[in-house]
């Protein structure tokens, strides 16, 4: 069983916002059932952020920091992502892997380097349509939380 992070009353803000983002990552990741070893896991991240005295500036990061680490053990280990994960990862991904050897080679085919920008919008459709398409997979797949992150 996963553990409940610990309610905090006084969080304000950003922090405020931050740590209810988190409670519903893991109200949304108790619907799933999971191996007893990344529930250990999890709940090995959760005691952390619960340890922490510290409830002021410092403790948003700490939050965002544990809620990056479980998302990326589900997705590693069992695919499990929240909503839009691969199309924002693609995103990127698609401007850095297609978009600028696009670029490159339109901008050496044409002998000016100006090209080498036109590739990366290109890269961003190619990256936003594939990871489109796998978070439309993971959903079919019964693999995507009812969360975007």
């Amino acid at each position: 069983m996963i553990l409940e992070p610990v309610h905090i009353p006084e969080l304000t803000g950003k922090t405020k916002s931050a740590y209810e983002q988190f409670q519903r990552l893991i109200i949304e990741i108790k619907k799933k059932k999971l191996p007893e070893k990344i529930t250990l896991a999890i709940n090995k991240h959760i005691s952390h952020l619960n340890s922490l005295a510290d409830t002021g500036k410092s403790f948003r990061p700490q939050i965002v920091k544990v809620q990056s680490k479980i998302v990326g053990l589900l997705a590693q280990k069992l695919k499990i992502v929240p909503k839009n994960y691969f199309k924002k990862t693609w995103f990127v991904l698609g401007m850095t892997v297609f978009g600028l050897p696009i670029g490159a080679a339109l901008g050496v085919s044409l002998g000016n380097m100006a090209f080498l920008g036109i590739g990366l919008p290109v890269g961003m459709s190619i990256g936003l349509a594939m990871g489109s398409n796998m978070d439309k997979r993971a959903k079919e797949q019964g693999r995507q939380l009812d969360i975007e992150l």
